[in-house]
């Protein structure tokens, strides 16, 4: 791939001196529409990698470039509607608000990026037909996200990641709570929808039976060196 979303280089962080826990990432990049998943156990550093690539933290040195911009170059409010813009995170806890409903849940991220909502004519049709492509009932649009099984609130997760195209989508553990045969439809249903958007996907994930569905699949070790 000619096209990199995802590029890192001598990227250096560390939480405290206290902790003496730090990462150094000599490498690693994800390509244009590459679906790459992350391989780690609890506490190796996969939440911290994203956290980085996402500018909730910053690295102490090193680059990060999401789309060719050096993130490192941004103030904070610039790297917050930086990855409004760019970035779909679907988190491992869902974080919907549990009082709004299923569709004002899915328009969330266009509140907060002109660029997403800028693609969007009609921001409830789409977010409704995203629903019904992740084969979400019809019923449930006008529901509570509190209401929802933790399967459909899954999808509704993927569906608020995947409004406006953005260009990298960021999933931290979603399928920890399903069992095999329904982390199976998720992921398939997920990545028809990113392959339509034509998004990138950098998936974290303790689990080594979901390398097949991926076309990259890495070890958080091949790229991360402690430095304790």
């Amino acid at each position: 791939m000619n096209e990199e979303t995802i590029k890192l280089d001598t990227l250096r962080f560390y939480w405290s001196k206290k902790t003496g826990f730090k990462i150094h990432v000599p490498k690693f990049s994800v390509g244009q529409g590459e679906k790459v998943l992350l391989l780690g156990a609890s506490g190796s550093g996969k939440t911290t990698l994203l956290s980085l690539i996402c500018g909730f933290l910053s690295p102490i040195s090193g680059n990060i470039y999401l789309n060719n911009q050096r993130i490192n170059d941004l103030t904070a409010d610039k790297r917050d509607q930086y990855r409004s813009d760019n970035i779909g995170i679907i988190f491992q806890q869902f974080n919907l608000l549990p009082y709004a409903s299923v569709i004002d849940n899915i328009i969330l991220p266009l509140y907060f990026s002109k660029t997403r909502a800028n693609k969007i004519i009609n921001q409830r049709e789409t977010a409704f037909n995203i629903c019904k492509s992740l084969r979400l009932p019809d019923s449930i649009k006008d529901m509570q996200a509190s209401k929802l099984s933790v399967g459909q609130q899954q999808r509704v997760a993927v569906a608020r990641a995947l409004i406006g195209n953005p260009s990298l989508i960021i999933a931290d553990e979603p399928t920890s709570s399903l069992d095999n045969d329904t982390q199976k439809n998720f992921l398939e249903l997920m990545f028809k929808q990113i392959q339509e958007n034509k998004s990138s996907l950098l998936m974290v994930s303790h689990d080594t039976s979901l390398a097949s569905y991926f076309d990259r699949v890495i070890d958080i070790n091949d790229i991360l060196m402690r430095e304790d």
